[in-house]
């Protein structure tokens, strides 16, 4: 059974739609919005755990499959929404694509990597916007991400896409924060993690050594000498959306891999 929202929240009553939310970091970020009373929409490629999630929080989740690259996807979800009031959109849904060179990515690989990490971010505001604009009231939290920041070696795939996502928070604030809706980013630096894991695994086979070697190697570059949590990087999700005077923002979580 589900703690009770924080009577103290002032999220509650508040609907959220967030992408990518049937595991990990939007698994996590679903259930600490459902702890301030936010009702949420969960959308994803699987059912499977969109399902489960809904029926472990019954009446505060509703599961949506949907693939938000696809803009017929993403259309006909905001058509199956059109009964909710969702004032934020939680843009999570990524991939980690290729551990490579860049001249040896396929292009399918670097377009895969683009359709979801920055056309379904542009597909989800486009749908999700205009009913905000509309009410004059919003919060728009894109997830980015410490890498493209400094150098990540065989990730030119996930860093640009993450960089466009904060130039398009950037852009996209000036041009709805004068009607009321808040965009901001969120960047974290490596979370622990099945996606972690597998980047790890990838990067030893590419250089030879141990996946633990590629570990520390990583975390060493933070200032904390560790990697942050799926829990601190839902805390800063609902700390953005509490913090009423951010707009624009790209908030860095990365126990110091930027600092």
């Amino acid at each position: 059974m589900s703690p009770g929202p924080d009577p103290a929240s002032d999220l509650a009553g508040r609907t959220a739609l967030v992408t990518g939310g049937g595991t990990g970091i939007g698994r996590v970020v679903t259930e600490h919005l459902v702890r301030q009373g936010v009702r949420v929409v969960v959308v994803g490629r699987r059912a499977e755990p969109l399902v489960a999630l809904q029926e472990a929080h019954p009446g505060q989740v509703r599961a949506e499959v949907c693939d938000v690259a696809d803009a017929q996807s993403v259309d006909d979800l905001s058509e199956r929404l059109a009964d909710e009031e969702i004032s934020v959109l939680v843009n999570n849904a990524g991939i980690g694509g290729p551990v490579s060179h860049l001249v040896d990515i396929d292009p399918q690989e670097w377009d895969e990597v683009m359709a979801v990490n920055v056309r379904g971010v542009f597909l989800a505001c486009r749908a999700f916007l205009p009913p905000m604009l509309a009410r004059g009231r919003g919060d728009v939290v894109n997830l980015a991400s410490v890498t493209g920041k400094r150098p990540l070696e065989g990730r030119t795939p996930y860093c640009a896409s993450k960089m466009a996502v904060l130039g398009l928070t950037s852009t996209l604030a000036f041009e709805v924060g004068p009607r009321g809706v808040r965009v901001n980013a969120l960047s974290p630096g490596p979370v622990e993690g099945e996606r972690m894991d597998r980047n790890f695994r990838l990067e030893a086979e590419r250089v030879g050594g141990s996946e633990e070697e590629a570990r520390k190697r990583f975390v060493d570059r933070a200032a904390s000498r560790r990697m942050v949590t799926e829990d601190e990087v839902a805390d800063a999700v609902v700390a953005i959306l509490r913090l009423t005077g951010l707009n624009g923002a790209d908030v860095d979580l990365s126990a110091g891999m930027i600092a």
